[in-house]
């Protein structure tokens, strides 16, 4: 019998006796896609009435399915989704107001583009054409609309309601993003967060059943001139990772050309069955996939595959898997399977490296080649490396015995990217930066066709090496 997949039901609540039991009992019996089934994660957000005892005998009658956390004090919305998204055990994750707006019967809808990985990101709009809401509030409305066009503005993204309440999604991506909006201003910022991030957002029509402000709804126009803050706050910022690693390897992903040029190179050496071991969100994916019989694209990280699962659903020939280096028995059913296995700035982050390369090389065909490329050269060894992760730099003799150690013999020893070894140098040891500037990378980014001239002109050590080895 399969395992059961769990959706986390993130439930904030402020001063809600009136609704908050109805509406928690509605979220906990509410119909799911087959192989799903849920917990109620309920936030009091300091409630000063009668919520606080509620939901303790809600937490009591349904031990295991409703676990409750609280706050001392009012901190807002958006500092309680924070803490159930910190809180929640699920693969997926929805918000629900603990009013009784919105009807948990239309899960299955919400959470079907999630389950099928069409969408990594899914909006239940009031206002596609579906269903039935409940008409109130002409001004209301308008400003949703117009938050909702700023906030499309700023995303680049064509949403037709972005404060819904409803927003369901992966909480392993949504885990990974900072949320430093505390009130209502947690849903521009989200949604352009996910946006930059270049999730897959679906809507898909959902019915509202609205209170008036005497039945107890509380986003107000204070709320809404938060809101536009925020969208102008993010829209020029790019504060969408809490590792700062991750916020590394972003602002070097924003590189295209120089990505371009680093497949461009390592392609010729690629057959027709291909296996990529680190592939991260597909960067280098996108590139090298293309006429393969075969590619299967594989990462140690949950969140990156969903990722690749997500964006690469069109293509046929592609797959993606867990594959951590580290770990035998995760190659054993990919043994002699592929004619070429890629690795890309991977190996330097595992301790042992040479078991590394051994399970690289156990999923080749006998012939078969490995394209390795790692950072080049100890001596340039700086706070970039120790931010990102780096166990070491090679030189060009360390990775060839490494590589022949694993069973490999050296076809080619490639030396890529000299022109960034000053920058990499001054910034990591000089200025002992554990960042890239954006705009410093633009820069260089669009200076790419003019650095593939010069570079092998250059007279100082490559960044990058990169070994071809051929599997005894």
């Amino acid at each position: 019998m399969s395992q059961k997949r769990l959706l986390s039901i993130i439930v904030p609540v402020y001063n809600e006796e009136e609704y908050v039991e109805a509406s928690i009992l509605r979220a906990l019996n509410a119909p799911l896609p087959e192989g799903i089934e849920s917990e109620i994660v309920a936030v009091d957000d300091g409630s000063t009435d009668g919520s606080p005892g509620i939901l303790k005998e809600l937490a009591a009658a349904y031990p295991g399915r409703i676990r409750i956390f609280h706050h001392e004090v009012n901190s807002g919305k958006g500092a309680a989704i924070r803490t159930g998204l910190q809180q929640a055990a699920g693969e997926f994750g929805i918000i629900q107001d603990s009013d009784l707006e919105y009807d948990p019967a239309e899960y299955p809808k919400i959470l079907a583009p999630l389950v099928a990985n069409r969408a990594d990101v899914v909006y239940g709009s009031r206002f596609l054409i579906s269903g039935e809401r409940r008409v109130i509030y002409y001004w209301h409305s308008l400003a949703n609309h117009l938050l909702t066009t700023a906030c499309n503005m700023a995303a680049d993204i064509n949403l037709t309601d972005m404060e819904t309440c409803y927003k369901a999604f992966r909480l392993s991506l949504a885990r990974s993003i900072p949320i430093r909006s505390n009130r209502f201003g947690f849903e521009p910022e989200i949604t352009i967060k996910f946006a930059k991030r270049q999730a897959s957002i679906y809507e898909v029509p959902i019915s509202y059943y609205g209170r008036t402000y005497e039945e107890g709804k509380k986003i107000g126009m204070k709320d809404a001139i938060n809101a536009l803050w925020v969208i102008c706050r993010y829209c020029f910022s790019r504060d969408i990772y809490l590792d700062p690693g991750a916020d590394i390897l972003d602002s070097l992903a924003g590189t295209r050309r120089f990505n371009k040029w680093m497949a461009d190179t390592v392609r010729p050496w690629l057959g027709a069955h291909v296996l990529e071991l680190g592939a991260g969100i597909g960067n280098m994916t996108q590139h090298l996939s293309r006429g393969r019989k075969s590619y299967l694209a594989s990462d140690m990280d949950e969140e990156h595959l969903a990722r690749l699962r997500v964006r690469f659903r069109g293509r046929p020939n592609l797959t993606a898997r867990r594959c951590d280096l580290t770990r035998p028995a995760d190659f054993e059913d990919l043994r002699g399977r592929f004619d070429t296995a890629v690795c890309l700035n991977v190996v330097e982050h595992v301790e042992d490296d040479l078991l590394a390369l051994r399970n690289i090389r156990s999923a080749l065909k006998p012939g078969g080649r490995a394209v390795i490329l790692v950072p080049h050269d100890q001596a340039i060894y700086g706070s970039l490396d120790k931010v990102l992760g780096h166990y070491r730099r090679y030189s060009e003799e360390q990775l060839r015995t490494r590589m022949e150690q694993a069973g490999f013999e050296i076809e080619q020893m490639l030396h890529f990217n000299r022109v960034t070894r000053p920058g990499w140098r001054f910034n990591g040891q000089v200025l002992r930066r554990e960042s890239f500037g954006r705009f410093q990378l633009r820069v260089f980014d669009a200076l790419v066709p003019l650095w593939r001239q010069i570079d092998p002109l250059l007279p100082w050590p490559a960044v990058s090496v990169i070994a071809i080895g051929v599997a005894k």
